[in-house]
């Protein structure tokens, strides 16, 4: 085979940049296709990148993949938590190691380069050093690996008003409207700082590249479902959101995908 040829098959079989893979997916504007399409995004991502040690960072008693569904993948799932009494609640099926993203990792007994996928779901707002966060990560991967982060975004009214009031009032206003939401269900509300919370590539690129990543896609997404009982409001609502994404205003964004390779 002549360097032409050679060169030409090594393009071929070269994995695509980040940001292409996200393209070839076609994803809409609004929040609902990132919720639809988040287990389908991971699943690209393993198959593209040949991804078989997984680590769900804070994934506790919800884990993204069933035990089946890691099998017939050809994955082995790691799921990950803060807290000890949140991997007792995980499936069975799944190996756990309790840390923190953002703490100590070497002191936590973590071994660096033992995954190729970190992902995450509605956690990183809760991490209050996501800097941190994302070094303990480049740390972990394997040369090649991946990591995603899916999560809300300032400036969106409802995380904004989340961010800026007091955690009992919030918390009373997320049983208020989500009574089936609390410590005592599957769907507890932790306590948001949204450090880094942002899906502005001018602000994001910089922090990440810092953290050792090399390529870098950052999807945002517009729209919520917190006034869907507010009619004129979720009305209104709506129509700025659907005027926000025309306009690619990332400050008026509600959630992110951020995706990372090392």
């Amino acid at each position: 085979m002549n360097a032409n040829a050679t060169g030409m098959a090594a393009a071929r079989e070269a994995p695509p940049r980040l940001a292409e893979l996200l393209a070839k997916q076609r994803p809409d504007w609004h929040s609902e296709w990132a919720w639809a399409n988040y287990k389908s995004t991971l699943v690209d991502l393993v198959r593209a990148y040949h991804l078989r040690h997984l680590c769900e960072i804070g994934g506790g008693r919800d884990p993204s993949f069933t035990a089946e569904e890691a099998a017939e993948l050809g994955i082995t799932l790691t799921i990950n938590d803060i807290s000890a009494a949140e991997l007792e609640k995980a499936p069975p099926g799944f190996p756990t190691a309790c840390f923190d993203v953002s703490g100590d990792i070497a002191a936590a007994g973590i071994a660096p380069g033992q995954f190729d996928l970190m992902f995450s779901r509605m956690v990183f707002e809760h991490v209050k050093d996501v800097r941190q966060a994302w070094r303990n990560i480049h740390t972990l991967l394997a040369p090649g690996g991946v990591a995603v982060a899916f999560f809300p975004t300032l400036y969106s009214l409802p995380f904004l008003a989340n961010h800026l009031m007091p955690e009992w009032l919030s918390s009373a206003i997320v049983r208020a409207f989500y009574p089936n939401r609390g410590e005592e269900t599957d769907d507890p509300k932790f306590p948001a700082v949204y450090d880094w919370c942002f899906s502005s590539e001018a602000r994001m690129l910089p922090m990440l590249r810092d953290c050792g990543f090399s390529d870098v896609a950052i999807q945002p997404f517009w729209g919520h479902g917190y006034f869907k009982r507010l009619p004129v409001v979720r009305q209104i609502d709506d129509a700025f959101n659907a005027l926000a994404a025309r306009r690619d205003w990332r400050s008026m964004s509600a959630y992110a995908y951020v995706l990372v390779r090392k």
